[in-house]
């Protein structure tokens, strides 16, 4: 197996490493030192708990770890004797896990509900497995937005009930009315970003129905794979749309991702997607500084008048400076750029693009949206969340989506801040997928995506890849089923506030089903190239 490219700094097996420093080092390099002995796994737990103490609970108090995993000390303690190897790739790495994600241990899972606040899993979701068979520590639960923000329309990205509200690391103190930040830590799986970004977890899992963890990785300055449905396994995820709806890894490196999609891609009995999976035997074979040569990457805009503020300055001040400066990078590597604008009008949305886009008009069409209304959404999501509640929870007398309702309703003070519209309108749907309206919203979302979206555009101009800044191209890739990858690609200013600092923004490289190998070769070749990632200043040393 060829291996890519060591970045600068990088440990070498076998000898002394650098001093790891939490805050920046990747996930790639703390194996290394696991592998050479130069570090333990408790050693290692150790010092990331002691950083959520001061980070997390204490200092700016960021609030991104839910809960901890009482079990964490003990478990590394076992891997101590086990260094990284082919079949126990993460030996001993701390990973944090987004609290919608189920684990048969002494931890709850409850989507930052406090309807859900006791509940257990019966067993381990399958990624969860998967993770304890690699030999990763199971750290702890993440924060995130409160059912993957499909309970409320104006729900803030990061706050749930239960767990409160996560804070943007490069903006901690910055906070507005309502106690909302001024600089979003994104969402839904804003916790997960906002631990890795600030060093508390060597990596991080997070969900994605429609820009969740795209979002959160471009506000925290992150590498996330938001891969094809049916790459990894949902079995134990508290779902919003089946239809949609993934797990994916959160890093600091587009190696790292690769990694950790070597565990995570596996076909799945409980979950029939899995059944149709391609993959390739390694996703880190391949990654090479040179895999954006000849490669024609397309670019939406208007041909005549390409990146100027009126197509990407009206998502956000500096989108345009930051994709012209990426741009430059990837035809500096030998890419081809192809700019045209997509088929399908409307796909290209805001910072905020997604779930929050997404939350408009329950069960009505909308024409004054242009990704459409939540229909398939909310269908799915009784038909799923009961599932769910029946298969998967214990511990708990919600048994029913109508219960989490009459719960919320029962404790509106602390459990509806912002409402439950969205649960509401849900629970007005059959809750079986019977429904006409919802088989045409789904069958429209299929065409409008696929065969007139994304294959259109990427077969009328032979792309191998497109691009899209920030998360502003989920919508469509999320429809379709298909995957994306976030990486660093600079930073934008507060909208011109002097007062609000500089923080992260990301390009997504998206494509076709199946192609997450060849969008990690492209944005590894990128990121080495531009090396666009800083951790958050300010926050204290370990």
């Amino acid at each position: 197996m060829k291996k890519p490219a060591r970045r600068a700094g990088a440990a070498v097996r076998g000898a002394a490493p650098p001093e790891l420093r939490l805050e920046h080092t990747p996930m790639s390099d703390i194996i290394d030192a696991l592998a050479g002995g130069q570090v333990t796994a408790t050693a290692l737990t150790e010092a990331y708990l002691a950083r959520i103490a001061a980070c997390d609970r204490a200092g700016p108090a960021l609030n991104a770890v839910r809960s901890l995993n009482p079990d964490a000390l003990a478990i590394a303690g076992k891997l101590d004797g086990t260094r990284p190897s082919a079949k126990r790739a993460l030996a001993g790495v701390p990973i944090l896990m987004k609290d919608n994600i189920a684990t048969s241990d002494k931890q709850p899972t409850t989507a930052g509900s406090l309807a859900l606040e006791g509940a257990r899993a019966r067993r381990d979701a399958t990624i969860v497995k998967l993770l304890r068979k690699a030999g990763a520590v199971i750290l702890g639960k993440a924060n995130l937005t409160e059912f993957a923000n499909i309970l409320a329309i104006d729900m803030p990205s990061g706050y749930s009930s239960l767990g409160g509200q996560v804070k943007n690391p490069y903006a901690p103190a910055l906070m507005g009315d309502h106690d909302i930040p001024l600089v979003s830590p994104g969402g839904s799986s804003a916790g997960s970003a906002v631990a890795v970004a600030a060093g508390l977890c060597a990596a991080s899992i997070g969900t994605e129905t429609s820009g969740s963890l795209l979002y959160p990785a471009s506000m925290n300055g992150l590498v996330t794979v938001k891969p094809t449905v049916g790459l990894i396994s949902r079995a134990g995820i508290v779902p919003i749309a089946h239809s949609q709806d993934t797990a994916g890894p959160m890093t600091r490196t587009v190696h790292d991702a690769a990694i950790l999609l070597n565990v995570l891609a596996a076909q799945d009995p409980l979950d029939p997607a899995t059944q149709r999976q391609k993959r390739p035997a390694d996703y880190t074979a391949g990654l090479a500084r040179d895999a954006m040569r000849g490669a024609r990457i397309g670019v939406p805009s208007d041909p005549t008048d390409p990146l100027n503020d009126r197509y990407y300055g009206k998502l956000q001040p500096g989108w345009a400076r930051v994709m012209t400066d990426a741009i430059k990078v990837l035809e500096d590597l030998g890419a081809v750029i192809v700019r045209a604008n997509i088929p399908t009008r409307g796909w290209l949305g805001g910072p905020g693009t997604g779930m929050a886009v997404l939350n408009r008009n329950p069960l009505s069409s909308s024409k004054g949206n242009p990704t459409g209304s939540p229909i398939v959404f909310l269908y799915e999501l009784k038909h799923g969340l009961n599932l769910y509640l029946k298969d998967w929870a214990t511990n708990t007398d919600i048994k029913t989506m109508a219960d989490i309702i009459a719960f919320n309703a029962a404790h509106a003070q602390t459990a509806l801040r912002f409402g439950q519209d969205l649960f509401l309108a849900a629970d007005l749907t059959r809750g079986d997928l019977s429904e006409r309206e919802y088989k045409s919203a789904r069958a429209m979302d299929l065409l409008a995506a696929r065969t007139r979206g994304m294959d259109a555009y990427m077969n009328q101009h032979k792309l191998d890849a497109v691009l899209f800044p920030g998360s502003s191209g989920c919508v469509i890739s999320a429809k379709a089923g298909y995957p994306s990858i976030m990486v660093p690609a600079g930073f934008i200013s507060g909208a011109g506030d002097k007062e609000t600092p500089d923080y992260p923004l990301g390009i997504t490289f998206a494509g076709r089903a199946w192609s997450e190998h060849k969008l990690l070769r492209l944005a590894y070749a990128y990121e080495q190239a531009s090396n666009m990632r800083k951790p958050p200043p300010g926050l204290p040393a370990l």
